[in-house]
């Protein structure tokens, strides 16, 4: 059928608005896709250059060599060694089985550990590198390296492994380094990425832990170039990484050597000082244990042999340690009653044995009592009855406020791990703690050293030397950090009038040196190098009435964790002083018997610089400290000499 002329129009303009429809559309298609290119090609090009660089480039951490730790001397306490590796990368091994059965024929390798690196390996990545055997011989190392064709997959490397030299002579000084734990990263919130290296250490304990920060350094950066399964194809670029800070202690290595020596097998410890500058020489815990098996991974039976000891080796005596500090407390109890104008040094107190307070005695360590005396007599005899007396006139306020001017029940802050804080008590203390309110008999109980107050070694050595100068000497053991100076230079004069020290140093000289006092048996013969010090035995365990009656047990009776403990401090030389010591024997029993000798030879080695010569000690003890030394397992003289501190 024709259309008419009006229709053919009609549609003619459909036709046309359509296609003007559908070419707008069109355009507007093309105009979204070409912005939208340009968008992607333009103004994002350096974005999605750099996604297809990351796609094509993988960064990795280079760990840095851990800084070294040298004594006061230079002598080296921990070092990096070379440390020759195996280690696989799974992806590049087809039969993973097999091969580590190839390995197990060519070095000698311990299956249960193959056998975690293999659940290690299985639990990574493919091509995460997995260490299998570490610390090999050279020979070990090349057996693999000749036979790399046949061992797929694995790579011997050569990288440093934390070492202790000394062993167990620097355990609690120095510590030791170990793996990256989730407690570790939890408990310090270190977020360093290189921590996330396999096999990478931080330090774990002592110095190592508290200085990780400055030892550790600055991560490297390794550009490499990868294919699309992960695998190395070529090294692009490199970023040395930055060694950790070198660190210099204070420990004289000769003198602690000894001290661990002379400590032996006792459950014990000992601390020696410089009183000018707090420089702490020695820091020995007794027993010890080497820290390299910590580094090369310590087994269950060597661990619980040591958590298991009743000595404890793990704790580090010296600062974690506290005790009832006996009848080294006596000075403090005695300057206070001399400040607060109770006592004059020359006012004598009879002393019968005892002191009767309500229904209540309070026993003299002598039985039968000391007789008449006076300050001098009373630190140099340890008479109870005369603190007893004293105390009641002062109050334990004024014995309180001085102990803590002496450095006790305060918490010394060195790069040591698990520094206590000793107890000095008070009113307070006790109601919060205890529940109930304070009476007389604890402040005669405080005022020997006994009841509820406690101190460390190490703040008992600050109180000998604070007694020894008068001023406010404050422990230090890092001398350099990298180079720099670390240390306090001087110290403030401590409040405490001289004549009141001086008081104080007269009976402490008694003490070793005049024929009644405690620690007489322990004294110098040399002259200019006499010693002033004071004996302490901390009782444990409660004494009834009815053993006092029929005769108090004696030690060597006892159970060895309800024995007293052995204590002694001292200076010397007595006229000059240079150095401080305090030790303290668990459950050694009495500390002039004890403790004093120990104290008076680390005295005399740190005096000399040496092993003291026999003419330091009295005619009758000579040939037992020269067997004595014959045995103790000291260092050679050629690495002593190395130190500048023995002579030729």
């Amino acid at each position: 059928m024709k259309r008419s002329q009006k229709e053919a129009e009609d549609s003619a303009r459909k036709i046309t608005r359509r296609s003007m429809i559908m070419g707008g559309f069109m355009l507007l298609t093309g105009g979204i896709l070409a912005a939208r290119m340009r968008y992607l090609q333009v103004e994002r090009a350096d974005d999605f250059r750099l996604l297809a660089e990351e796609n094509r480039i993988r960064i990795d951490l280079l760990p840095p060599a851990r800084g070294l730790i040298y004594d006061r001397y230079g002598q080296l306490l921990a070092d990096n060694e070379q440390n020759y590796t195996v280690v696989m990368v799974r992806e590049n091994v087809e039969d993973v089985d097999a091969v580590l059965d190839r390995l197990s024929h060519i070095i000698n390798i311990d299956m249960a550990s193959l056998n975690r690196a293999r659940e290690d390996m299985m639990a990574r990545a493919p091509h995460v590198r997995v260490t299998l055997a570490d610390r090999l011989s050279w020979d070990e190392f090349a057996s693999v390296a000749v036979n790399a064709p046949a061992l797929p997959g694995i790579t011997p490397e050569v990288g440093l492994s934390r070492v202790y030299p000394f062993g167990a002579d620097f355990a609690h000084v120095v510590g030791y380094v170990g793996p990256v734990s989730d407690y570790y990263l939890e408990s310090t919130g270190d977020t360093d990425p290189i921590l996330q290296t396999p096999d990478f250490q931080v330090g774990r304990y002592a110095v190592e832990a508290r200085m990780e920060q400055d030892l550790r350094g600055e991560a490297g950066n390794l550009w490499v170039e990868v294919n699309s399964a992960g695998r190395v194809m070529r090294e692009l670029d490199r970023e040395a990484p930055v060694p950790g800070d070198d660190l210099q202690l204070t420990i004289d290595t000769g003198l602690q050597n000894y001290a661990q020596a002379r400590l032996g097998n006792e459950s014990a410890s000992a601390v020696v000082m410089e009183v000018e500058t707090g420089e702490v020489l020695a820091l020995a815990s007794s027993p010890s244990y080497d820290p390299n098996l910590f580094v090369r991974g310590i087994s269950v039976a060597e661990y619980s042999s040591l958590t298991e000891n009743p000595y404890r080796p793990l704790a580090s005596k010296t600062v974690q340690g506290l005790y009832p500090p006996g009848s080294t407390f006596k000075m403090v109890t005695a300057l206070a009653g001399l400040e607060a104008g109770v006592i004059e040094p020359e006012e004598t107190i009879t002393c019968n044995g005892f002191v009767e307070l309500g229904t209540r005695r309070f026993h003299c360590w002598r039985r039968g009592g000391h007789g008449r005396m006076n300050m001098v007599d009373g630190l140099s005899q340890s008479c109870d009855v005369y603190y007893y007396d004293l105390a009641q006139r002062v109050g334990i306020e004024a014995i309180a406020a001085m102990a803590r001017r002496l450095g006790l029940g305060m918490r010394h802050d060195l790069p040591l791990s698990g520094v206590a804080s000793g107890l000095i008590p008070s009113r307070e203390w006790k109601l919060a703690n205890r529940g109930s309110e304070w009476v007389v008999g604890d402040t005669l109980n405080t005022s020997i050293g006994q009841g509820l107050v406690l101190s460390s070694p190490l703040e008992l050595a600050v109180m000998t030397s604070r007694l020894a100068t008068g001023r406010q000497i404050l422990p230090q053991l890092v001398r350099t950090l990298n180079g720099v100076n670390q240390r306090v230079d001087s110290f403030a004069q401590i409040d405490i009038p001289a004549a009141h020290l001086d008081i104080i140093r007269q009976g402490m000289w008694s003490v070793t040196n005049f024929r009644r006092g405690t620690a007489f048996g322990a004294r110098v013969t040399e002259e200019g190098y006499e010693i002033a010090g004071k004996t302490g035995t901390s009782q444990v365990r409660n004494i009834t009435a009815a053993e006092r009656e029929t005769g108090v047990t004696a030690n060597e009776d006892l159970p060895w964790d309800r024995r007293d403990h052995a204590l002694f401090v001292g200076y010397a030389p007595a006229d000059n002083p240079r150095y401080a010591v305090s030790v303290v024997v668990e459950h050694g029993g009495g500390g002039s018997a004890v403790a004093a000798p120990i104290a008076r030879d680390l005295l005399l080695r740190a005096m000399y610089g040496e092993l003291p010569p026999l003419s330091a000690y009295p005619v009758g003890l000579r040939r037992d400290i020269e067997e004595m030394h014959d045995n103790m397992d000291l260092l050679p003289l050629e690495i002593l000499r190395s130190t500048g501190r023995v002579r030729a």
